[in-house]
């Protein structure tokens, strides 16, 4: 491949078993049969039919827009219990790869022997295959963060969402010879539609412990301050080599804040590790 090529069409993937609803998804539907029979059935009843309808669309809205919940579905928030008794922690670093940023988180991430998983977006990688190339030969992971990191990405549908991610996993994997077991969405949002085609392709969904809000805190004192506060093992913590805001002196701030990381971790007798190591058992 290239270093820059066009879009390829999303593979149609096999189908594995079928979704395992969750309690809140069955709920849902529940919810919407009572209340369509009792609006239906019981006189007067139409107005607190809608009404519970209404409110059942906002929960499960707000679900959606909650990153860590998981009431769509499984969301990895913590590397299990093995990965703790390990004295491990996930670094990873989103909407890369930069070509500018990207190297230079490699070395920062080399001479401190520390290992990252990179949520790429495959239009970069698509752009920049030999920097993804150099990520995972570099001992790091590589992970789906869809083809495009579209702003209106957990307003799609079924189909919309397994163009973008499938589209993706294909790119990723012929970058890579490394196809992709999870997923990040962007801006960790989502809706109903989303886990069966994530289970449908294989793929878990992990969001974060805790996040430094990189992309709009340029203080690295600020941002390692939020990643910092009860720093323990098992947690996952969101950075950004794309997108990266900028300090005072104009350099991205992941920059200056990975070595103060990485100096938390060897006081606290953690180590970071890639994604697919942590979530072993």
């Amino acid at each position: 491949m290239g270093e820059s090529g066009a879009m390829p069409s999303a593979s149609s993937a096999a189908p594995s078993e079928s979704w395992p609803w969750p309690p809140a998804i069955r709920a849902s539907a529940a919810w919407h049969v009572a209340a369509i029979g009792a609006g239906v059935l019981v006189p007067g009843a139409i107005p607190w039919a809608i009404g519970a309808i209404v409110l059942n669309h906002a929960l499960i809205t707000g679900a959606g827009l909650a990153p860590r919940s998981s009431l769509l579905g499984p969301n990895v928030t913590r590397l299990p219990e093995a990965a703790g008794a390990r004295r491990q922690v996930a670094i990873t670093i989103d909407d890369g790869p930069d070509p500018e940023v990207t190297p230079r988180v490699l070395d920062l991430l080399d001479a401190h022997g520390q290992r990252a998983t990179f949520f790429c977006i495959a239009e970069r990688v698509l752009a920049h295959p030999a920097l993804a190339r150099e990520i995972v030969a570099r001992g790091h992971s590589i992970q789906n963060h869809t083809a495009r990191h579209r702003h209106n990405f957990s307003f799609l549908g079924p189909r919309g969402f397994a163009s973008e991610i499938a589209c993706a996993q294909d790119i990723l994997a012929e970058a890579t010879g490394q196809r992709p077991t999870c997923f990040r969405a962007p801006a960790g949002l989502r809706n109903p539609f989303l886990e069966p085609v994530l289970h449908r392709l294989g793929l878990s969904l992990v969001s974060w412990t805790r996040r430094g809000f990189d992309t709009r805190e340029g203080d690295p004192a600020k941002v390692m301050a939020r990643l910092g506060r009860k720093l323990r093992a098992r947690d996952i913590l969101l950075l950004h080599d794309g997108n990266a805001a900028r300090t005072p002196g104009g350099n991205p701030v992941l920059l200056e804040v990975l070595p103060l990381l990485f100096e938390r971790l060897r006081a606290d007798g953690l180590r970071a590790v890639t994604l697919p190591e942590g979530l072993e058992s």
